[in-house]
């Protein structure tokens, strides 16, 4: 199984992505990215990523209203760190 991790919406300034930015996990575990990847955002994505790679819905972990896509967000609280809050949208490829 294949997981497919997008940037989708910034909030504030990421220092990191850009919207459109991916990056994949595959096989359950072997993180693949071609960009740079910030520490904050895979600490939020790594209690998710087992469950959805062993094909568990997004909806039913309580991710998303549909079953095909899961939405995480960084913990980067822009407001008050001058930063950027990134959503991001993983789906199985």
């Amino acid at each position: 199984m294949k997981l497919k991790i997008k940037v989708k919406e910034i909030t504030g300034n990421c220092p990191v992505y850009k919207i459109g930015d991916e990056f994949f996990i595959e096989d359950g575990y072997k993180l693949n990215s071609e960009i740079k990847l910030c520490m904050h955002s895979l600490s939020s994505i790594m209690p998710y990523y087992i469950p959805l790679s062993h094909n568990i819905s997004p909806k039913k972990l309580g991710l998303s209203q549909n079953k095909t896509s899961a939405y995480i967000q960084c913990l980067d609280p822009c407001k008050y760190t001058n930063g950027g809050t990134v959503i991001f949208e993983i789906t199985q490829v």
